[in-house]
């Protein structure tokens, strides 16, 4: 990786490659997948120079954090390990709670070090907005662990202004991780002029809408897709002529629907970071092939307005987790 084409997270944080790898997917979320080549796809993502891995520590109850830890193994000064926590899951798998207690900070990391075999969390962010906890108390609990060594950036997810202002007013904030694509633009009115005013930068997760935008199909039961409202009824048959649209846009300039969705997030402003699913080498093959398709500005609104935002059809969570998210406030 060379420096001209890093991203420098916020004004304060590490340099990463222009795409991240996000590792969720690998633990069940979409299904089962093959441990072997969720392995195989973070050595070959480290090899091509993808330094970002994201992950959770209730991602498959810590099975998540367990395979990142393996793969690592050897190669810990090729990562920058990006972690969520705070999500409480039952034995069902169910989310039942969140827990940013600064107690439940320290706790929650203690055990996170552990899983991922390492002596630090390169950055480290609560999951959602614990409405029990304020912010500052939360951040005071990581910027604790910031001094002592266990953690060197802190980060946020899915927060809205109001937060972001107040976290920032604790401790440097290098990046907020919301869900941003071409048909979910919400952070642009109000989140994205903030971030650029307090130098942080954007991770971006659901590019491709959880592959809504690529007509990707649900893989089973076990998907946790089967429960989003974009994917299931009159909904999932309206925005899949979304996807038939994209695909379209995209043969005619001779790349992948993913590649062109993801092309579109990097032209919307250098410092995204799209963090990409790919659970397999040959879909880490295709999402870093959009690194070589660029987009003018013309391009950029010709996207827009064949994919209006207000197309798409349903809410991007259930109703339950859509309260959750501070960053819909």
């Amino acid at each position: 990786m060379t420096k001209t084409q890093s991203v420098k997270l916020g004004s304060t944080g590490p340099d990463v490659f222009p795409i991240g790898l996000g590792c969720m997917g690998m633990s069940k979320m979409y299904g089962d997948a093959d441990e072997s080549e969720s392995i195989a796809t973070i050595h070959e993502a480290l090899e091509r120079g993808v330094n970002l891995l994201d992950t959770g520590d209730f991602y498959g109850q810590g099975h998540n954090e367990m395979l990142v830890g393996r793969a690592i193994k050897g190669r810990r000064d090729r990562a920058i390990l990006s972690v969520k926590f705070g999500g409480m899951r039952d034995p069902a798998g169910n989310f039942i709670a969140f827990d940013t207690r600064p107690v439940a900070v320290k706790n929650s990391l203690a055990y996170t070090l552990t899983r991922l075999g390492v002596d630090h969390i390169d950055i480290y962010r609560p999951a959602r907005l614990d409405p029990a906890v304020p912010i500052e108390d939360t951040i005071g609990a990581i910027a604790d662990m910031v001094k002592a060594g266990y953690v060197r950036h802190i980060a946020l997810s899915e927060v809205g202004v109001d937060t972001i202002r107040r976290a920032a007013a604790v401790h440097p904030i290098v990046d907020l991780q919301i869900e941003y694509s071409l048909i979910s633009r919400g952070p642009e009115e109000k989140i994205f002029p903030l971030l650029r005013e307090l130098g942080i930068a954007t991770t971006a997760y659901g590019v491709l809408s959880r592959g809504l935008l690529t007509a990707s199909k649900l893989q089973g039961p076990n998907d946790f897709r089967a429960h989003l409202p974009r994917f299931t009824g009159e909904a999932g048959d309206r925005n899949r002529k979304l996807a038939d649209t994209l695909a379209q846009l995209a043969a005619a300039r001779g790349v992948s629907a993913a590649q062109l969705a993801i092309a579109w997030v990097r032209a919307k402003d250098p410092a995204n970071v799209p963090v990409m699913g790919a659970r397999t080498r040959t879909q880490l093959a295709e999402s870093l092939g959009a690194l070589a398709v660029s987009l003018d500005a013309k391009e950029i609104a010709a996207l827009e307005d064949a994919l209006p935002a207000t197309a798409v059809a349903g809410t991007r969570y259930g109703d339950a987790q859509m309260k959750m998210l501070d960053s819909e406030r």
